[in-house]
């Protein structure tokens, strides 16, 4: 039985950097107390002890809740969401973000457990279009670190994975848009799931991935060979706590800890987001009876970024760019495309049939893969997660989502169990999140083959999985507007049924 508790306050967060707690807890490592309060703090706290915690100690100065996740001299490898340095809506950066104030909380019960003797490494592998200092700006991690190293004379490492980045944003990311980063310290590690990879079986030719050359994508995804270059640091820790953002997505439903393991990846391009065309014709980019004006110009774009864009040459890009004038002036005025194909293209909608595997494959590596890549029986490693859904993101995420103020966090050491619980939390129906499914895999251990084995404390009260899943419950609870390429495909309706809907 997976225990995971979620507990709900107001939903606000300490913005004073570097984010002390507002109240005297005698456990924590410096006695420095924030002017305003932080909740998201004090509820945390309270999730370590609905999860009973190192409980013999709870109180005193020597409670240590992660001691069972981390002992001293280990690599701790903390895992935010930091997709972007802003919210592409103009909204708050915050639905999109893992905020630093629980960072902060979690870096200072990872050093309880560390005795001061190890590593914390906050590491994550942004979009390519995140500028990492702008968000650096807002996160303040600086602050944090300033205190570690000042009072007790301890590095917090903060590591940017990615190995490349657009130069201009607002630029489309052309081979002159884009400069080299140094991306992990410790390189990457080349994982080659092979049969045990869920796109093992599945043609490859219409692969798509996170960049233009999607030749590259199907040389790491063909025949009995399926690659994924991730962070050496995440496959070398000893221990990871992943700190995801609550928030809802276009591709997979909701992006919580599982989906969140995209950012290990030092080389994004070998990650399948979808197939090229539509169900009836081998793909999942986008639903069946499209207009046939709508699938030309989808598909001559494709056409543009196989024999244009993925060359990387200055003219290659300047072949696009001409072709992209050409279609803005005198096609898109007299026949755009349709609201729904502009939404669902790309697969961003529930019939996505790829990116859930993805998913499935990065959760079996950070389970079960060796520091040097090797696929293990067992887990090779400890985590613990906590969902940042102080503030989450709803309707168009994961990018440019409303902010949803829920004042909720959700904790466990199971990422699918915690993920389960907080998509229902969020209102979704967990059967219609195929990214579950892998813990039905007979060949996998992940701890639980069903939600009804997860035990979820909320609020203090504990409820029995059965209960808490049961599809005939009526509370939506929060109640996220899913992606628009999800609604009426997820939700739990107010009879508590799954919706109906059509596309």
């Amino acid at each position: 039985m997976e225990r995971v508790s979620a507990g709900i306050t107001v939903p606000s967060y300490n913005a004073e950097p570097p984010f002390d707690p507002g109240d005297a807890f005698p456990e924590t490592p410096f006695r420095g107390r924030a002017s305003a309060p932080n909740r998201p703090y004090r509820l945390l706290r309270r999730l370590f002890l609905d999860l009973a915690l190192d409980a013999a100690a709870a109180g005193t100065r020597e409670w240590n809740p992660l001691k069972a996740v981390i002992s001293p001299g280990q690599t701790v490898v903390l895992k935010p969401n930091f997709v972007l340095s802003f919210n592409a809506s103009g909204g708050d950066l915050f639905a999109v973000v893992t905020h630093p104030s629980i960072i902060r909380a979690l870096v200072d019960f990872a050093y309880l457990a560390l005795r001061g003797e190890g590593r914390i490494i906050i590491a994550d592998a942004p979009q390519m279009d995140c500028d990492w200092g702008e968000l650096m700006a807002a996160q303040r991690l600086d602050a944090i670190q300033d205190l570690y190293r000042s009072r007790l004379k301890f590095d917090v490492e903060v590591c940017d994975l990615r190995t490349f980045a657009v130069v201009d944003r607002s630029r489309p990311p052309y081979s002159a848009n884009r400069r080299s980063l140094p991306g992990d310290p410790a390189g990457s590690v080349t994982v080659d799931l092979g049969r045990a990879s869920a796109f093992h079986g599945l043609p490859s030719e219409n692969y798509y991935g996170a960049d233009y050359d999607r030749a590259e994508t199907i040389r790491h995804h063909q025949g009995e060979r399926h690659e994924y270059q991730v962070s050496k640091t995440v496959l070398a820790a000893d221990a990871i706590i992943s700190v995801p953002k609550m928030k809802v997505h276009k591709k997979v439903g909701v992006t919580l800890n599982l989906k969140g393991l995209v950012g290990i990846n030092t080389n994004k391009n070998c990650l399948v987001h979808y197939r090229l065309g539509t169900p009836s014709r081998g793909g999942d980019q986008l639903p069946d009876g499209q207009a046939g004006a709508d699938m030309a110009v989808v598909r001559a774009q494709r056409w543009l970024y196989d024999h244009a864009l993925a060359r990387r040459t200055g003219l290659g890009d300047a072949a696009y760019r001409s072709a992209a004038w050409a279609y803005r002036s005198f096609i898109k005025p007299f026949r755009p495309l349709s609201r729904s194909t502009a939404v669902q293209d790309a697969g961003n909608w529930h019939g996505n049939d790829s990116a859930w595997r993805m998913t499935a494959d990065l959760l079996k590596i950070v389970t079960f893969c060796s520091p040097d890549g090797t696929l293990k029986d067992s887990p090779q490693r400890k985590t613990f997660c906590v969902v940042d859904g102080i503030v989450g993101g709803e309707k168009n995420g994961p990018l440019e989502p409303d902010a949803k103020r829920c004042g909720c966090l959700v904790a466990g050491s199971n990422p699918p169990a915690v993920d389960m619980v907080a998509a229902r939390l969020m209102g979704f129906d967990v059967r219609r999140l195929k990214q579950f499914e892998v813990i039905s895999d007979p060949r996998w251990d992940f701890g639980l083959r069903s939600p009804s084995e997860i035990e979820v404390v909320v609020d203090g009260e504990t409820v029995a999985g059965d209960r808490f899943f049961d599809a005939q419950r009526t509370d939506p609870i929060f109640g996220f507007r899913p992606h628009p390429g999800w609604t009426g495909h997820v939700e739990v309706d107010a009879a508590g049924r799954p919706a109906k809907g059509g596309d």
